[in-house]
């Protein structure tokens, strides 16, 4: 299987969580924002990441999207099943996944994009990992006011977790689709100091389910616990 993706797509990373949750073998290709589309829109019709090119028989050519390579991939690799045996939980796992998918997971992106342009600019100075910030940052309006809106959402979720995370799964006796996706659209944040400092529990949940789905975690993760 070929994962046509960004390296630092926290869409993408939920996709490798996926496929590692499973152990399906699979390797990547790293494309460029912006000259992705060359790739991609001719597979898939869209232009966003990631895609998953299965390359197995009786499989799709081309599967489009984190939430659909993950409901394919429960159909092609049952075990270690992501999605719940109850139907109702089930239901609200998807619900969940939906949430993070179309609220959480861009609101990360606001703040972690905002942050990268200012006080992280440091993480990674060089004039590529600028120009894709810059970019990034054009094309979904990030800047200070959006951000501090993008932040309080991100409040909102963390507030939720706090009671779930802490108590067991987010949904029923067992780790599923719900919990696979709050932690790939989150681990953005743990780059930033006042996330990783206000929210430890937080960023542990995510490290525990990194090792689970035997994902590194985000590259210069420990620029995380440098000071507030």
């Amino acid at each position: 299987m070929l994962l046509l993706q960004f390296s630092t797509s926290h869409y993408c990373r939920k996709a490798r969580l996926a496929l590692g949750y499973k152990q399906i073998p699979y390797q990547v290709e790293n494309l460029t924002p912006g000259l992705h589309i060359l790739r991609i829109k001719p597979l898939s019709g869209k232009k966003t990441v990631p895609v998953l090119l299965p390359q197995q028989k009786n499989c799709p050519a081309v599967v489009a999207d984190s939430t659909e390579i993950i409901r394919f991939l429960e159909g092609y690799h049952p075990n270690p099943p992501l999605y719940l045996a109850n139907e109702q939980q089930q239901k609200e796992a998807l619900q969940l996944e939906d949430y993070f998918d179309e609220f959480i997971g861009t609101s990360a992106r606001f703040v972690y994009y905002q942050f990268r342009a200012n006080e992280g600019k440091h993480i990674d100075p060089s004039w590529m990992s600028q120009l894709v910030i810059a970019i990034v940052r054009s094309q979904y309006g990030i800047n200070a006011d959006s951000a501090k809106l993008a932040s309080q959402k991100i409040d909102e979720a963390i507030a939720m977790l706090s009671e779930r995370w802490q108590k067991g799964y987010l949904i029923g006796d067992r780790f599923s689709v719900a919990d696979l996706t709050a932690a790939a659209l989150l681990s953005p944040l743990g780059l930033i100091p006042s996330y990783r400092h206000t929210y430890p529990w937080l960023f542990d949940r995510i490290t525990v389910i990194h090792q689970l789905c035997h994902e590194p975690l985000p590259t210069n993760w420990e620029a995380g616990l440098g000071q507030v």
